[in-house]
């Protein structure tokens, strides 16, 4: 249900001419369409709808004279919910939105950090492009882009962030700055996986590959004998070819009994290829419903820009990555579902193409696993579920930081392997040294001589 604003014009947060005229606020007709994420209820003073980076970087001044509590959205659909807050400014990026095609030869595209990922896709179609990047369509580009971005080709052609070949953020003192492998590269590289604690991303420009249509199947497995199922599922998913990716989601069917429904992509066209390929995987367990399609690749993630009003009551996640779905492995993850510990889980593979990238390639460092796993509960659930995972722990090897809602030392430890920590702590007292950007996983500061 949508939450309605009442509170009165007066009680407004003075802003400067420029920002007020660019501000949301409680009052206004439309501040119920821009408080809130996907996820989360919020209470912003001001949402501020900036145009380019002078009014970010006003923003930033603004926030950091007030003393009050800062946070960018780029779409609003990221599971952790930090795209909102109470009482403070949010500067949405969503006017950011342009997608241009540079080299249509090579793939060189650039893409403005407010845009959706499926409009994205909608506009790199027709010059035969495509970046995976994610499994929703109204997920921003900005956050997804600064964090990893694991996508229904990542076997194939690996995270998002592997295409990325230049960035351009505005930083805490308000500059605005383009970085890629021959400027400023430790910034790019702190980009590609932890690039939400050292500025605004304005936009990127990515490597698109090649992409035509793809083979997308849908199908809803009985997994009564859950481990048992999830056990053979990642050893499909493992040994089929790279044009294989399979996401995966449990949770509790008709009486109660587990089902599980897989989106896999064959990233080609050919029945028969595709038919020799999926195989395996569609063979894991018993099959309930299975649909395949021949589709372009972008009709797999429409945007319908919706606003977005906390309509996702699962909003406390655990995050982990595996490096096999080894049989104690399935029964720890089974054990989630149990007495509605975890009332959702989702896998999704990676491996292929994602692990040949140099683990010191990006600050997203993980490039041995081949599977992120996601547990999703109530609030009333968070207790329940942190137990049970606390015993999945030993079968984890890091974290995907863009499905986890927990924050503090640990979840940084696990996201982020010991080098590559403390070299983000210097860059962090580089170029962030007031902490203007905590608000997502914040990295702690480097201890330096003087």
């Amino acid at each position: 249900m949508r939450t309605t604003d009442s509170s009165p014009p007066a009680s407004r947060l003075p802003l400067p001419s420029p920002l007020a005229a660019l501000a949301v606020r409680p009052g206004d007709s439309d501040y119920d369409d821009v408080r809130h994420t996907y996820t989360r209820t919020g209470s912003p003073a001001a949402v501020i709808r900036a145009r380019g980076h002078e009014d970010i970087a006003a923003a930033l001044a603004h926030a950091r004279t007030a003393g009050i509590p800062l946070t960018v959205r780029s779409g609003g659909h990221g599971i952790s919910g930090r795209s909102t807050n109470d009482g403070g400014l949010v500067v949405d990026l969503s006017a950011l939105n342009a997608v241009q095609v540079l080299d249509a030869q090579s793939g060189l595209v650039r893409v403005e950090a407010g845009a959706r990922w499926g409009d994205v896709a909608a506009q790199l179609a027709p010059h035969g492009l495509a970046l995976s990047s994610g499994d929703t369509g109204d997920v921003g580009v900005g956050g997804l882009a600064t964090a990893g971005g694991i996508g229904l080709m990542s076997r194939l052609h690996g995270l998002t962030i592997d295409h990325m070949s230049a960035a351009e953020l505005v930083l805490a003192d308000g500059c605005h700055v383009r970085t890629d492998a021959g400027h400023d590269p430790d910034l790019f590289w702190a980009v590609r996986g932890a690039g939400a604690n050292f500025g605004v991303a304005t936009a990127f420009e990515f490597q698109a590959p090649s992409v035509g249509d793809v083979i997308a199947v849908v199908t809803l497995f009985d997994a009564t004998d859950t481990a048992a199922f999830l056990a053979r599922w990642g050893a499909a998913v493992e040994t089929a070819p790279r044009t294989v990716t399979s996401f995966l989601t449990v949770m509790a069917g008709p009486g109660g009994q587990p089902v599980a429904q897989a989106m896999t992509v064959y990233a080609g066209a050919d029945p028969q290829s595709a038919r020799e390929a999926l195989g395996p995987v569609l063979s894991a367990g018993p099959v309930l419903r299975n649909q395949a399609y021949v589709t372009p690749y972008h009709q797999l993630l429409p945007a319908t820009h919706a606003a977005q009003y906390a309509q996702q009551p699962l909003t406390v996640s655990r995050s982990g990555l595996l490096e096999h779905i080894t049989e104690p492995a399935a029964t720890a993850v089974a054990a989630l579902l149990v007495a509605g510990r975890a009332p959702m889980v989702q896998l999704r593979s990676v491996g292929g193409a994602v692990n040949d990238t140099p683990p010191t390639a990006t600050a997203y460092a993980h490039r041995t696993q081949n599977f992120s796993l996601m547990a999703a509960t109530l609030p009333a659930g968070r207790s329940a579920l942190d137990r049970s995972w606390e015993q999945l722990r030993p079968h984890l090897n890091g974290l995907y930081l863009s499905f986890e809602t927990g924050t503090g030392p640990r979840q940084l430890r696990d996201a982020f392997p010991a080098a590559v920590l403390d070299r983000l702590k210097l860059l962090k007292s580089r170029y962030d040294p007031g902490h203007v950007f905590d608000n997502n996983f914040a990295l702690p500061s480097a201890d330096l001589p003087g």
